[in-house]
């Protein structure tokens, strides 16, 4: 019996009759984290890491059943033993380890391996089998450092403030404008969120990861309160009259997809900041050398380039997965 198959419903582990990630409704489900493309609505039962909990009940309601684990905690269902490690994509974000009768099969999720200073960073696992995304499984994708980027929002930040215009920025609501938030440079102005931010926020704080508590857009606030500030938004509200009040303005977006200028057009923005959640083409092999696998499942992404790589330059062997994860969506839908 294989330790992990592809269904209808999604990743199956058959011994422990439990499914990764599924996009259907199933009895029992282990969730690597709170993006809606990998946490779906109607489980019986759910399983992720602590850090999850508060943005799955709000998402998917106060009441599913969810039982929550720390990083590296075992526990054993008909003689699997599974544990969450480390993925550094958001905060709760986890790798999903199953070994059964000495083998072992790791299922990342979506993961990055640079350290945001949000996430508990990256930790690679020695395993048999890895199953791993390929969002940007490209060599043209190569991050920047992250205080780079930081470094070219907060300066396009103070040069809209000094032109007395405010600053609109897409991001993903869970995961990525945190990272943006913890790290502004407070001295240029005041920074607000949208709705959909804030209450992620507040999930996110409530279940002890160190994000800034700023304040909500509301009607109660007035147009003149907004000078030379930064606004977190998601891309759900580019282009909506929600932004009307913030008029004058300038518009930037956070995505991995900036690395093509074509993107930026295309979302008719004024700004494109590659920053990803994501792990970038050098970081898909350090991450997969790093496991030692013999043999490596792509779900989404570049799979066809990036399985040919892994074959012809690293001799691995590797199978792309036909799944529902959509990754880093290049249509800057809200994950």
């Amino acid at each position: 019996m294989a330790l992990l198959e592809l269904t209808a419903s999604g990743l199956y582990c058959p011994q422990a009759d439990v499914f990764i990630d599924p996009w259907k409704p199933v009895d029992k489900a282990v969730i690597t984290h709170a993006h809606a493309d990998h946490s779906r609505w109607g489980m019986k039962h759910y399983l992720a890491h602590h850090h999850s909990e508060q943005v799955m009940r709000l998402r998917l309601g106060q009441d599913i059943n969810l039982e929550t684990l720390e990083y590296r905690e075992p526990i054993h269902i008909n003689g699997v033993q599974i544990s969450l490690h480390p993925a550094g994509h958001i905060p709760g974000s986890a790798q999903v380890r199953l070994e059964y009768k000495g083998k072992i099969v790791v299922v990342s999720g979506d993961y990055k391996v640079e350290d945001d200073g949000l996430a508990a960073a990256f930790e690679p696992v020695k395993c048999h089998e890895f199953v791993s995304e390929c969002t940007f499984g490209m060599p043209v994708y190569t991050w920047e450092p992250q205080a780079v980027i930081i470094e070219k929002i907060n300066a396009w930040w103070k040069a809209n403030a000094d032109q007395g215009r405010n600053s609109v920025l897409f991001a993903y609501s869970l995961g990525k404008a945190q990272r943006v938030i913890n790290n502004l440079d407070l001295s240029i102005g005041e920074v607000f969120a949208h709705g959909a931010i804030w209450n992620v926020n507040q999930a996110l704080i409530a279940n002890g990861v160190k994000v800034r508590d700023i304040p909500k857009v509301t009607q109660e606030i007035p147009k003149s309160r907004f000078k030379g500030c930064l606004i977190m938004a998601p891309p759900s509200a580019m282009g909506t009259p929600w932004m009307k009040k913030f008029s004058p303005y300038r518009t930037g977006v956070c995505s991995g997809w900036m690395t093509i200028r074509g993107a930026r057009r295309r979302r008719a923005v004024d700004t494109g900041f590659v920053l990803s959640d994501h792990a970038d083409w050098p970081g898909l092999i350090q991450a997969i050398q790093a496991t030692e696998a013999e043999k490596v499942y792509l779900t989404h992404g570049s799979t066809a380039v990036f399985e040919r790589y892994l074959e012809d330059e690293l001799g691995v062997e590797a199978v792309a997965l036909e799944t529902l994860f959509e990754g880093d969506n290049a249509s800057f839908n809200e994950d």
